[in-house]
């Protein structure tokens, strides 16, 4: 009797907790993302003009936002108010360097262009009898590249169960091996700790890029 019930909770498991701990990102999100409700002076917040607190209002106003700025920007008159705004942060040294730090990730990420995090790599790390699944985001500058005595790219190998955190590295391109895998799917893999594998694609097999140094 005890298998069974063990089983059925067990099944059980299986069940609520993807469901409780995706429903507790998406409250976070709703909940961080309603926070530019504070952003409207105090008489004319939701929450005070109906006297109850509704989620996902400022979720919706955040959205709303973005997608209105990309209109507006989006005709000469917007792009004009762009570099306006641009050159004034330009003249503030601290902030400057912020921003435009921030901006060219940004622009590289969501433009759909370059190789930042467009391919994913198995590198060797933390020594060289150990793989890790790393992304390529991109290429060394001149002042690197001048500096090591092969090819290199650089790499980003994020931690797990968080990818949001890793290290940055630069490894030599005849070390690394090419995956035949999404970012979404490597994305995955890494939250998982290995638990969730990547759907096979093609033939599966990776594509050799280099060998490593102890081979």
């Amino acid at each position: 009797m005890k298998k069974p019930l063990r089983k059925y909770f067990v099944t059980g498991l299986l069940i609520w907790v993807p469901l409780a701990i995706t429903a507790w990102v998406l409250s976070l999100i709703v909940r961080t993302m309603d926070q530019s409700l504070l952003l409207l002076p105090h008489a004319i917040q939701p929450e005070q003009l109906l006297g109850v607190y509704i989620p996902g209002i400022g979720a919706v106003l955040t959205l709303a936002v973005v997608l209105l700025t990309g209109v507006v920007t989006a005709n000469i008159i917007g792009q004009k108010m762009v570099r306006f705004w641009e050159g004034v942060l330009a003249r503030i040294p601290v902030v400057k360097s912020i921003y435009y730090s921030v901006k060219q990730v940004s622009d590289t990420l969501f433009s759909g262009s370059g190789e930042a995090f467009r391919k994913v790599l198995l590198v060797r790390y933390p020594h060289p009898e150990a793989w890790a699944v790393a992304f390529q985001t991109g290429t060394p500058t001149t002042d690197v590249s001048q500096h090591c005595d092969d090819e290199v790219v650089s790499v980003f190998i994020p931690t797990a169960p968080s990818p949001v955190n890793g290290f940055f590295f630069f490894v030599r391109r005849r070390d690394t091996v090419e995956l035949d895998m999404s970012v979404d799917d490597a994305l995955k893999y890494i939250v998982s700790m290995g638990v969730v594998a990547p759907p096979l694609r093609g033939n599966g097999n990776p594509n050799l890029i280099g060998r490593a140094q102890n081979e």
